[in-house]
């Protein structure tokens, strides 16, 4: 139904149908992907991991002392949702109509396994574009419970990967998450209320609980990927 020779804008048709231009992109180029964007955003991703403390301007600066290309930084790091690691709001976007729920760890010592769970997605590249790979960790351990990867944005993914971390590692008291819309959307949330865990997303003022997932992408990426 979103066509290139259509009128309206690609934000306007995205807004329209609720669905985010990122998906809207992804779904244009599936067939076709650009092999330089691609690769930029590899090295956009590669280069985050080994700066993390960078902004924008100096990856684009990174980048440019690289290859004779012009960044179009604030594009390609929203693509690949790379954020420089400070307070800064709106880090992550709700979904449309879904709670907001309580901010739960205020105050609150970890110091015993299952107490508290957590999750978060990254891009993972592969030859022809990336993937995202979505894990859950118990904050005391930092031990990995369970992981997905998935094509596309979809929910089941990270249903799948919560699902699976009950089953084998039991049931925590608390979950935490930003406030992105895999993770307040029904089909995630449900499973937790049914299992009678209490829910906790990340509000205004807490970017830093997202370092200690952040900290897992990093070692994965560095030791692994690249």
């Amino acid at each position: 139904m979103i066509n290139e020779d259509q009128t309206l804008s690609k934000t306007t048709k995205c807004e329209l149908f609720e669905i985010s231009r990122s998906t809207l992109y992804y779904k244009l180029k599936r067939s076709e992907p650009d092999v330089q964007e691609l690769a930029l955003c590899r090295l956009l991703d590669e280069l985050h991991i080994k700066y993390p403390w960078m902004g924008s301007r100096s990856l684009r600066d990174q980048v440019n002392r690289r290859i004779d290309y012009t960044v179009n930084r604030k594009r390609l790091m929203g693509l690949m949702c790379i954020n420089v690691i400070y307070s800064k709001p709106n880090t992550s976007k709700r979904g449309k109509g879904h709670k907001v729920y309580p901010y739960l760890l205020r105050n609150l010592t970890i110091d015993r396994p299952n107490q508290l769970y957590a999750a978060d997605i990254t891009y993972i590249p592969m030859p022809m574009g990336f993937v995202y790979l979505m894990a859950i960790i118990d904050w005391y351990s930092r031990k990995v419970l369970s992981w997905r990867i998935s094509i596309s944005m979809e929910s089941d993914f990270c249903v799948e990967a919560l699902k699976e971390a009950i089953d084998r590692y039991g049931k925590p008291e608390i979950f935490n998450t930003d406030q992105g819309s895999k993770f307040n959307g029904d089909d995630f949330t449900s499973v937790l209320k049914d299992a009678q865990i209490k829910i906790s997303m990340n509000g205004k003022g807490r970017w830093l609980d997202n370092v200690f997932i952040e900290r897992l992408w990093r070692s994965l990426k560095y030791e692994e990927v690249y």
